[in-house]
């Protein structure tokens, strides 16, 4: 006998599941069958918010779906916040969910964990929810949710297996995967762009999360059209130091003075959102003169509509432009267009935000090609103004989009977990530390090499400076943080204190450590200097 939860491990297995974060429950046991004899490695958080987390850092790194496994009812509610980023940040996760016995469900009979409609719930924020209603139905629930990883744009998906069904036999073997359909280009519209480009006197191209993947055939069209590439939160790091490259976000007025001054513009791989966009919360965008977009969605090409919509893959798109564009290359003045923008960008963002992304240079250029994992804390705040990373997808941050706290911790251990070679620092302020402060012996009990570093300045200091501008009393802003040298002894885990300007002597020391360690940053002006 197979059970349904059996084969559902065998299936994920099949479909190159290495790596499942999750905490067992009544409700999933049989989940966990046939896992510990499996090839699948499972990953204890300490919060079910934490299973989310882990697995979004996870698919961001390795480029495959992060998996959770998750109870019934609360399991479920407390990855919902997890499935939000993802689905902000076209993240694929698969959330496994156990759900009270079928002839129980909506008649609210006070079973464990019992919700009115869990999976209604579940629907309102992923982009599909499957319940397995029968063991033949484990085939197309598994099929409908990695359907949707390979269909366009990815995002957080569900599937919930009754308490009833979990265990029944199932009597045939979950069918093979259908192979990955190749969306084909539209060969009229990559020749429409490629003429528009082609014939542009001063191009702009905008790259977003969308075209982390695609750093050289995005470098080698750039180069080719001779434009500047400004590049949102999650695409830093595609053009590292290179003349055609702007790491400024586009709500900041000398990037958008580029922007305007553009009579193309390709944008790549981005939603256009106000979390990029308009962070200052203007009301305004730039100008999109004549523009030009490559999306995996075609929901999202309508949403900003665009004299040539391109859809499909980035990579794939870009590649074909090149193609057509042949060996012609032009001047159009990019690199000094860009160096204005970047110096003008630069002076714009203050001299408080300038010494943040001195330390995040301090960070980068003493730990090359890290995977800097960031929550909503100043330093991140300021990276996402302005910061060049030297790798490509390894600055990421829950700080746009869905911006929920808590995030670094544990999206830094599900990056370690994806790619154990690189070195992965998490950069996280004492308050979002706070939200899942626990998860730090996750990377413990996994002997993760993470470097956690923690911006401590006493509260949440962006909340209360942005209360007071708008002429609120600050209120509530003031949460005492743990003594973290304490947390790490604690966890058994190294610890370093230091100023901004001693950051490079900790992370070198923090760096000879086989496992992770803690370093405390005291923010200066803050409540509790050195």
């Amino acid at each position: 006998m197979t059970s349904v939860g059996e084969a559902l491990v065998v299936e994920l297995e099949n479909r190159g599941v290495s790596c499942v974060f999750g905490i067992p429950g009544v409700h999933t046991i049989e989940l966990y069958r046939v896992l510990a004899t499996s090839s699948i490695r499972h990953v204890t958080p300490r919060h079910e918010q934490g299973a989310g987390f882990m697995a979004d850092g996870y698919a961001r790194v390795s480029g495959k779906p992060g998996v959770a496994f998750v109870i019934t009812g609360p399991g479920l509610t407390n990855t919902l916040t997890a499935m939000g980023q993802a689905r902000a940040d076209s993240v694929p996760m698969l959330v496994v969910s156990g759900v009270n016995a079928l002839p129980s469900l909506g008649n609210g009979l006070g079973h464990l964990h019992e919700l009115p409609d869990q999976q209604g719930l579940a629907r309102k924020v992923a982009l599909v929810s499957e319940r397995v209603e029968t063991p033949k139905g484990l085939s197309h629930a598994i099929n409908s949710a990695f359907g949707a990883f390979q269909s366009g744009r990815p995002g957080p998906v569900h599937i919930e297996i009754p308490l009833d069904v979990a265990g029944q036999d199932i009597s045939q073997t979950t069918p093979a995967p259908a192979p990955e359909t190749v969306r084909e280009l539209d060969t009229r519209q990559i020749a429409l762009a490629a003429d528009l480009l082609a014939t542009a006197r001063s191009p702009v191209l905008l790259a977003g999360g969308g075209a982390r993947t695609a750093a050289l055939a995005l470098r080698d069209l750039a180069e080719r059209l001779d434009a500047p590439v400004v590049q949102t939160v999650n695409a830093r790091g595609v053009l590292y130091a290179h003349p055609l490259g702007v790491p400024a976000s586009p709500s900041l007025g000398a990037v958008r003075d580029l922007i305007d001054a553009a009579d193309v513009v390709l944008a790549i791989g981005t939603e256009l959102g106000p979390t990029d966009y308009d962070m200052y919360a203007s009301g305004t965008m730039p100008k999109l003169n004549t523009l030009i977009r490559i999306d995996l969605c075609p929901d999202q090409l309508t949403r900003h509509p665009a004299e040539v919509p391109i859809l499909g893959d980035a990579t794939d798109a870009l590649t074909a432009l090149n193609t057509h564009l042949g060996g012609n290359g032009f001047d159009r003045n990019g690199a000094t267009r860009a160096d204005q923008a970047r110096s003008a960008a630069f002076d714009e963002i203050g001299s408080d935000m300038q010494a943040l992304n001195a330390v995040l240079n301090i960070i980068r250029d003493t730990i090359p090609a890290a995977i800097i994992v960031g929550d909503s804390a100043q330093p991140i705040y300021a990276g996402n103004l302005f910061y060049d990373h030297d790798r490509p997808g390894g600055w990421f941050n829950a700080a746009t989009g869905f911006g929920a706290l808590g995030y670094g911790i544990p999206a830094a251990i599900g990056a370690a977990m994806a790619d154990p070679t690189a070195p992965v620092i998490c950069l996280t302020g004492d308050g979002g530390a706070q939200f899942s402060l626990p998860e730090l012996m996750c990377a413990v009990d996994e002997n993760l090499p993470i470097t956690f570093v923690i911006w401590n300045n006493y509260g949440y200091q962006e909340i209360a400076t942005s209360m007071l501008d708008a002429g609120v009393t600050v209120v509530g802003c003031d949460p005492t943080p743990p003594d973290f040298e304490h947390v790490a002894r604690s966890c058994g885990m190294p610890f370093w204190r230091c100023d901004p300007g001693n950051i490079a002597r900790s992370l070198r020391a923090a760096r000879d450590v086989s496992g992770p360690t803690l370093i405390e940053i005291q923010a200066p002006n803050s409540a509790h200097p050195l």
